[in-house]
């Protein structure tokens, strides 16, 4: 057991999961000698090679097209898109070719590719670089959408998504890249996928959220704890599929619901999650269901940004707007 960051835990994934599988190969900009922008994949190309860890060129769709040549190769990919707004130019490979894989070949073709980026706000960086895109993605049948909010379940998910014979795209909060730390567990292990967890049991209300979201909606239902308010806080983890059925067991619990996300409020994942409460699980409210997000712009200069992002004031005044009703 070591105390690691967020980042540390998820090179320590990459590197276990080299080690046990020669098949594994990972690739983007920068990810060979330099370690990868944020360091993610430090010294990995010198433990493994320059044939299972190296960089590619500045084109994001040949990453895309790389991974989906080698997936059929009997090979498990794990590119790196060095930041989740450049995911644009490889779309096409990613929604057109690898997602739809499995059915265009009656299963009989796996795509075991593990697509990493970071993204989220809070760290001023520029234009194009901390964009909450994950809404595009888990509209795209056939590609599953992962995202951890603490450094355990970073390594747990991410060996779940490389195991995985599916495409995973694994979205690395920028914000808690070197935020936060916990003791996780040396060797390898796995976290489900597809399951969302109960961090913390509550009787009054649920807060939905996932990734930087979560923490947020922790430190707000132990500041409510104080006033004998009950919340329970429900990580998503999965963005797709949703785990529907401990989003409603927690919903039938507590009556009521507010749904969160750093990304903008338009048909995000927040809004799938509160169509499913109001479509499965509306007997169970005694209150509408509340959402938190961003505003609909497009994402803002780095001085504006603590302004634009969802803060823990507002998941506070929302929880009590639905308490209140």
């Amino acid at each position: 057991m070591s105390k690691k960051t967020y980042i540390q835990a998820i090179t320590d994934a990459l590197r276990l999961e080299l080690g046990s599988d020669e098949k594994t190969l990972i690739f983007g900009e920068d990810v060979g000698k330099n370690g990868g922008v944020f360091r993610a994949t430090d010294g990995l190309q010198a433990e493994f090679g320059e044939d299972r860890v190296f960089d590619t060129p500045l084109a994001e769709s040949g990453i895309g097209g790389l991974s989906i040549g080698l997936a059929l190769e009997g090979f498990r990919p794990i590119p790196e898109i060095q930041f989740l707004g450049f995911i644009f130019e490889t779309l096409d490979s990613i929604a057109g070719q690898m997602s739809r894989e499995r059915f265009r070949t009656g299963g009989t073709r796996h795509m075991p590719i593990t697509i990493r980026s970071p993204y989220g706000g809070g760290t001023h960086t520029p234009e194009m670089h901390a964009d909450s895109l994950e809404g595009y993605l888990a509209q795209i049948p056939g590609l599953r959408v992962v995202t951890p909010s603490n450094p355990y379940d970073a390594k747990g998910l991410l060996i779940s998504s490389i195991r995985n014979n599916d495409p995973v795209f694994f979205l690395e909060n920028l914000k808690l890249y070197r935020s936060m730390k916990a003791d996780i567990p040396d060797e390898a292990y796995t976290v489900p996928l597809d399951k969302a967890n109960v961090v913390r049991e509550g009787t009054d209300i649920t807060l939905i959220a996932y990734s930087a979201q979560v923490n947020q909606s922790l430190k707000v239902a132990e500041k409510l704890e104080k006033e004998g308010i009950s919340v329970e806080v429900v990580d998503l983890r999965t963005l797709s599929p949703l785990d529907e059925e401990t989003i409603l067991k927690s919903v039938e619990k507590t009556g009521r619901a507010v749904a969160i996300q750093e990304a903008q409020r338009q048909a995000g994942i927040a809004a799938n999650v509160a169509s499913l409460i109001a479509e499965k699980g509306a007997l169970y409210l005694s209150a509408p269901v509340g959402r938190v997000s961003a505003p609909d712009t497009v994402y803002p200069f780095g001085l504006a940004e603590d302004d634009w992002l969802p803060a823990e004031d507002e998941i506070e005044a929302k929880t009590r707007e639905i308490l209140n009703y």
